[in-house]
């Protein structure tokens, strides 16, 4: 029996290697613990059980571990990165003549307002997204 452990071993790595999660490796290693065992005893149930047991303890007592070193910390780049920056208005925002401009970091941007309400200058605002090559803000 201990040859069907090494097998769904082997298959369990070669769909971690396909999934974008860390989840199947510890049925690979549940996988292997149910190998060990049956070195010992023959008994299918008993197997089964500690494959499904070790799976589950591996799971949940290293997620908090893996989640550490999986967690997505994207840093913003580029355009993204102005998202959430506070600016100034330059020139006043209308959006019925789609006018405005904002200065942010040293940067004068095309703005429009996030309601479509005229902003006048000198308000600080929020950039809530990039739209083309116009930050949409909101007043602070």
């Amino acid at each position: 029996m201990w040859k069907i452990w090494v097998i769904a071993a082997g298959l369990f790595l070669i769909l971690e290697s396909i999934t974008a999660g860390f989840l199947v490796f510890w049925f690979a290693v549940g996988s292997v613990v149910a190998m060990i065992v049956s070195f010992f005893t023959d008994n299918l149930i008993v197997q089964a059980s500690t494959f499904i047991i070790s799976s589950i303890i591996f799971i949940f007592a290293t997620r908090k571990f893996a989640n550490h070193f999986l967690k997505n910390d994207t840093q913003k780049s580029g355009f993204n990165s102005f998202i959430g920056k506070v600016g100034k208005v330059v020139v006043d925002i209308v959006p019925a003549d789609g006018k405005g401009q904002i200065k942010v970091g040293g940067e004068i941007w095309s703005a429009v307002s996030e309601n479509d309400e005229p902003i006048k200058k000198d308000t600080e605002i929020i950039i809530t997204d990039i739209t083309g090559v116009k930050a949409v803000v909101k007043t602070k």
